[in-house]
């Protein structure tokens, strides 16, 4: 939100500047995006969700350390009237101006209720496995998200979401399928962030479906998988520069789309190189080719808008470098022979990147 309410500041002073507004006018837009600005990211917010979620540590250690000293029906009353007055507590501070602290009980009665799904496994001997209980943890918060309308509850729903699917997919003591759930469960978090207006919950998301997609690339062979996430993520770059406004109505990610659709082309085509490096220096010289393409395009089409794009784009081309050093220093005429190309390859990486932020900034200066 900061680098859209910054951005929008310098457009008021050129609206202003260029008379299309009255100085009145602009104040007016100034103090509202200001105001807007605070009342979602704020310091004291910050300060909320951290004592939130270090309250919600604490129960959860509490529920672990096993109450011997309560009934059972005791503790059952405990937590379950902790989940009723974070949940009524957070809506009535909601309703009374207080976001912030509304959120933050909210997320404690979230945590209060994995500690309560533990807790009754613990006393009665239930079985299962702890991945399910995550799995449950997070539904129930998917529905609190959703009947509560909080964004701060979405990004819980879609934290706890991911950590099923890392707890579930990545499992060093035994083989267990990828956990295929979890698209359908972003595709319902995606809504419900939709409902609820929290744009971070997506990026999330995107970020997720990523790493679902590495892990697929684990399960079956990687290179179908890691060609076809490549070109999923040209197609929605390539969305993106042909019909921008469109494209943000659907994704709402306030324009940061290119830079996940990158960061999605990079992973792929880092691990299709790495796949193929071994079975013959053309193929891995042409999937080198089309990464350096590929970046070179985000830049262009994408980089004035993005300065993040841009150095994400740099940091990929420099891991390029050193993976291609990695592959190919055995064919070339010794260390100090690559070492001699390397420098020069960053020597007019540099020039470029200085001729390309100067073209962006005196770009944007202009417009």
């Amino acid at each position: 939100m900061a680098g859209y309410a910054a951005r929008v500041r310098k457009d008021i002073d050129r609206w202003v500047e260029a008379g299309l507004i009255d100085a009145r006018t602009g104040g007016l837009l100034a103090d509202d995006l200001e105001a807007h600005d605070r009342r979602s990211f704020s310091f004291g917010t910050i300060l909320a969700i951290m004592a939130a979620l270090l309250v919600g540590a604490a129960i959860l250690v509490f529920v672990a350390a096993n109450w011997d000293g309560l009934p059972r029906l005791g503790r059952v009353a405990a937590i379950f009237g902790v989940i009723a007055a974070g949940y009524v507590g957070g809506a009535l501070l909601k309703a009374a101006d207080h976001p912030a602290l509304g959120e933050a009980l909210w997320l404690i009665a979230a945590a209060a209720f994995g500690g309560a799904i533990a807790l009754i496994g613990q006393m009665y001997h239930l079985s299962g496995d702890e991945n399910d209980a995550i799995l449950v943890w997070c539904l129930g918060t998917i529905a609190a998200a959703a009947m509560l309308r909080s964004g701060v509850l979405t990004m819980a729903a879609v934290g706890l979401a991911v950590a099923w699917m890392v707890f579930g997919g990545v499992d060093f003591w035994r083989q267990t399928p990828v956990p295929h759930l979890f698209v359908a469960l972003a595709a319902v978090l995606w809504g419900v962030s939709w409902w609820t207006g929290s744009a971070a919950a997506r990026h999330l998301i995107l970020l997720g479906l990523l790493f679902y997609a590495v892990l697929l690339m684990g399960e079956f062979d990687v290179p179908p998988v890691a060609m076809a996430l490549a070109a999923l993520a040209v197609v929605l770059g390539a969305l993106c520069a042909l019909a921008p406004a469109g494209v943000e109505r659907a994704a709402r990610l306030d324009g940061l789309l290119p830079v996940h659709a990158l960061m999605a082309f990079l992973v792929a085509m880092v691990a299709l190189q790495i796949d193929i490096e071994d079975k013959g220096a053309a193929g891995f010289a042409l999937a080198a080719a089309v990464t350096f393409a590929g970046i070179a395009a985000a830049v262009l089409l994408f980089g004035r808008e993005s300065r993040g794009l841009r150095w994400i784009a740099y940091t990929g081309f420099g891991a390029q470098l050193c993976l291609v050093y990695a592959v190919m220093v055995g064919s070339m005429l010794g260390t100090a022979g690559f070492f001699l190309a390397a420098g020069v390859a960053l020597g007019l990486m540099a020039f470029l990147i200085i001729r390309i932020e100067k073209r962006l900034g005196g770009a944007g200066r202009a417009a």
